[in-house]
């Protein structure tokens, strides 16, 4: 049943017309009226619509990009190469017609500011949808984010995931561009056993994001195949960068963000927890430079003394001192496929779900180890 102006008025004990004013914000309204009128708003999940609303015409035009942090160039490659596709004029010729307007949404890893998103986009009745990234896999959040989908696809919204799976549950999806995030942990970790490391460590990111457990997996999997792997993949992975992780986990994975200081930090903790380790696989390019910092800082040399590998291959692995072992994923291009499906250039994938390959790229930063 469609939520009315009416029915949020009553919701929070005030007049359609202050629930309007609150809206359209051109009339002052007291800040407890107005927290009180947006609440209302949220636990209905109202939407602005009809000729009313003098957004309403302009909406379609209106494409959101969710990303975890526009500073990281991961997301910021897919999100600039989606906006090519989306904000550009269709013909060429830069006269308006066809092209949309691109906002980036910035949720800072929140699932809260997900959702929250989610329902601005909602609202302004967004052409389409693209979410970038890892997600987070606790069942309540994934289940509001299904909920959410569906409402915005049943209004019209195109939605694309690009570099993440498609939900456990919910068909709302025009498509999911999935990388192959465990299939490039496995043959990270196997080049580096083929190499003849035995002692790898591994600098994980959060527990609780997609991204984390099918790279981890993926290193788990050719650990557990050459007969290296104390935990089989799957399994618990370890603790956190600070070393607060349960004294029955894998002493060898440690978790943290994906930034410079986690991989820092958990460098310095895994070196602590086993010394004799030969190599270091960092959970993207970004912490393999921390970690890297943190091996010269003990005075080792890399790869003579200690073998370091990243993963994504941004632009700046290859300048890297030396260049950086890692595995590239086309960000580009699947971010701007990602914007093509999302205006509707592109017809999806069989199924609406495609893998894409990850490609390992060898260079200075891993070798042989000494002795």
């Amino acid at each position: 049943m469609t939520v009315t102006l009416a029915d949020v008025a009553a919701r929070a004990r005030v007049s359609p017309a202050t629930v309007s004013r609150v809206l359209n914000g051109n009339y002052p309204v007291a800040a407890s009226t107005r927290e009180r009128v947006l609440r209302a708003v949220d636990d209905l999940d109202y939407v602005l619509n009809g000729p009313a609303s003098s957004l309403a015409a302009a909406t379609s035009d209106l494409v959101g990009i969710l990303v975890n942090d526009i500073a990281d160039p991961f997301f910021g490659i897919m999100a600039g190469a989606a906006q090519t596709q989306i904000g550009g004029p269709g013909d060429g010729s830069g006269r308006a017609g066809g092209e949309k307007l691109a906002v980036i949404c910035n949720t800072g890893g929140s699932p809260e500011r997900e959702l929250t998103y989610l329902t601005l986009l909602q609202r302004q009745r967004a052409a389409a949808v693209v979410l970038t990234g890892g997600a987070v896999e606790n069942p309540e959040h994934q289940a509001a984010m299904a909920a959410k989908l569906a409402k915005l696809a049943d209004a019209g919204t195109r939605i694309v995931f690009c570099g993440r799976p498609p939900l456990p549950e919910g068909d709302a999806l025009v498509a999911a561009l999935a990388f192959d995030n465990r299939g490039g942990g496995r043959r990270l970790t196997e080049h580096l056993i083929s190499l003849g490391h035995r002692r790898i460590g591994y600098v994980a990111g959060p527990r609780e994001r997609t991204t984390t457990r099918h790279r981890l997996e993926g290193h788990r999997e050719a650990l557990h195949a050459a007969g290296l792997g104390a935990f089989p993949a799957g399994g618990d992975a370890g603790g956190t960068a600070t070393g607060s992780g349960d004294q029955g986990d894998d002493p060898l994975v440690v978790h943290g963000p994906y930034d410079r200081r986690s991989g820092y930090e958990a460098t310095l903790e895994l070196l602590r927890r086993a010394p004799d380790v030969t190599a270091i696989v960092a959970a993207n390019d970004t912490v393999a430079l921390g970690a890297s910092a943190a091996v010269r800082d003990q005075g080792m040399r890399i790869p003579q003394d200690i073998s370091v590998a990243g993963f994504d291959d941004l632009p700046f692995s290859v300048d890297a001192v030396p260049a950086l072992t890692t595995v590239r994923l086309p960000l580009f291009e699947a971010g701007a496929r990602a914007g093509r499906l999302a205006m509707g250039k592109e017809n999806p994938p069989p199924g609406g779900i495609a893998t894409i390959a990850a490609e390992l790229m060898i260079r200075g930063s891993t070798a042989a180890p000494r002795g």
